[in-house]
């Protein structure tokens, strides 16, 4: 398979916007999912992000997610985080590989992001892409946003980190809950003011097994 050729700019800005999230804490929520009851901080886990290719080298993104203990029902729950329920990589990941989707088969889109420098098998971006249309359409959401740029399709989530970063005029890093809104708050299921999700367009590919 031939490789495709991408931008460096484009590659630039996907790199750059998934890499400020590299290293932050998240720890905001407010009640039990579950039941509603007041919560307690109980630990904080590491997460990979992302893994990327720079300068030929590999490097793992990682964030850190604190969990709180439901003082009502007991369960244990994460603060509002840039991840999809079950899913192992961020978000915005997760939006690259969908939108990429909408205009080319499912086993290319692997083959695109690593050309970006972003690691992703082509099984995972099956699954991470099924999964989560099921996911916005069984929650009634609405899909994402996207931008085309030199022809490919970008989503905002990826656009929005991007410009956190070169809006920090300072240098300073981002902050949760911008890198939170960015994202569009998939963790939490709040509505993001997108486009309606195209599912026919991912119902009709039918693609052969690896």
């Amino acid at each position: 398979m031939k490789p495709p050729r991408i931008p460096p700019l484009f590659a630039d800005i996907v790199q750059t916007g998934i890499s400020s999230v590299d290293g932050l804490t998240f720890t905001d929520h407010t009640t039990c999912p579950a039941c509603g009851g007041s919560l307690a901080g109980y630990d904080t886990k590491k997460k990979q992000f992302a893994q990327l290719v720079i300068d030929n080298e590999q490097r793992t993104l990682y964030v850190f997610v604190k969990r709180f203990y439901c003082r009502t029902c007991h369960k244990l729950c994460y603060a509002d985080e840039p991840f999809y329920p079950d899913t192992r990589i961020g978000s915005p990941i997760i939006d690259l590989c969908i939108a990429l989707s909408m205009t080319m088969p499912v086993n290319r889109v692997a083959v695109y992001l690593a050309a970006m420098g972003i690691l992703v098998n082509r099984t995972s971006c099956r699954l991470y892409i099924q999964n989560t249309s099921s996911y916005y359409v069984r929650n009634n959401l609405r899909y994402i946003e996207t931008n085309d740029i030199f022809g490919i399709h970008l989503p905002r989530s990826v656009l929005s980190l991007f410009t956190l970063v070169t809006d920090s005029a300072d240098g300073s890093p981002v902050r949760e809950a911008d890198v939170l809104s960015a994202c569009g708050f998939p963790s939490a299921q709040r509505i993001a003011r997108n486009h309606p999700f195209p599912l026919n367009q991912l119902i009709k590919r039918d693609d052969p097994p690896y």
